[in-house]
This record gives C-alpha cells, sequence and structure tokens, in this order.
C-alpha cells in the first residue's frame, strides 16, 4: 500500500467507535514462515483462523482483535505489506 492509501483507511476508520473487534483478512503463500510472520504481528489476545486454498498454495489469515485506534489499525498493515507475498484483503 501507499502513504496516500493508508491516509484514505485512516479517514475512514476515524468514523468508527473505538475500542473496536476489528477483522484483518490477509493471504500469504503457504509458508510456515509467512504464517508466523503475519501471526506474530498480533498478540496472544487476537484470535487468529487458517484456511488453505483449494490447491495449497495460499492460506488466508482472519484475525480478529481489538484495536484502540486508527492509528493503531494503521500500523498493523504497514507493518504486513513488508512480508513478501501478502495480500491484505
Amino acid at each position: 500500500m501507499k502513504t496516500t492509501d493508508f491516509q484514505s483507511l485512516k479517514d475512514k476508520l476515524a468514523q468508527l467507535e473505538y475500542p473496536l473487534l476489528y477483522m484483518f483478512k490477509f493471504v500469504v503463500p503457504s509458508d510456515n514462515q509467512k504464517i508466523a510472520q503475519v501471526s506474530s504481528m498480533f498478540g496472544e489476545e487476537a484470535q487468529i483462523t487458517l484456511k488453505e486454498s483449494q490447491k495449497g498454495n495460499y492460506t488466508s489469515l482472519t484475525i480478529r482483535v481489538v484495536m484502540l485506534s486508527p492509528d493503531e489499525i494503521v500500523e498493523k498493515y504497514a507493518e504486513a505489506s513488508h512480508i513478501t507475498g501478502l495480500i491484505a484483503l
């Protein structure tokens, strides 16, 4: 994501009430290291669900976690954007 994309996302998120249970959705190549990289971005309180694609090439991660502000959400997306092969939905 570009910096301008983050600002647009942040503006939309600012309209919500916090704290809030937020759902992140990421797709990564089915590689334990990639999955671990994404999972490690969130604390033990996060509920993480994994689902492998039909052919097993990709794994989707659905992460539900309480977020305290739009900035906190944007920081997670910015951190995730550095993971090679990751797609944020």
